[in-house]
């Protein structure tokens, strides 16, 4: 059961990736402000990366690894410290310093090292 949680959350961490970067593309394009959804967005990401890590030890605690593991727990690690960078360095940023081109670039970036990760224990992306 745990198995099939963790690797189903992929689904919801690709789904909120893109709601991620639509909505900061949408906020670029469109030269809104920065506003709390874009905030609510990015920590949504961040922490469902978390929760895979969680239950992915939760995984590794109940005697399911192998060798190929271990890159794959790196790439989810670092993912999730490149998702947690940008929401932090945004939150720190006075108001009016906030902007959405480091939730567009972060956000991709953490999902190309998801994706490595998921390559590394020689899993389909999808399905």
């Amino acid at each position: 059961m745990l198995f099939f949680a963790h690797s189903g959350l992929r689904y919801l961490v690709f789904v909120t990736a893109v709601a991620t970067i639509g909505y900061a593309l949408r906020g670029v394009m469109t030269g809104r402000p920065y506003d709390k959804r874009m905030r609510v967005l990015s920590s949504t990401f961040a922490a469902l990366l978390d929760l895979g890590i969680l239950l992915g030890f939760g995984l590794l605690f109940s005697g399911r690894f192998y060798p190929q593991l271990g890159g794959h727990m790196v790439a989810m690690i670092f993912a999730s410290v490149v998702a947690h960078v940008v929401a932090v360095v945004q939150r720190r940023r006075a108001p009016e310093d906030r902007t959405y081109p480091p939730h567009i670039v972060g956000t991709a970036v953490a999902v190309v090292i998801v994706i490595v990760g998921i390559m590394a224990i020689d899993r389909p992306i999808f399905g």
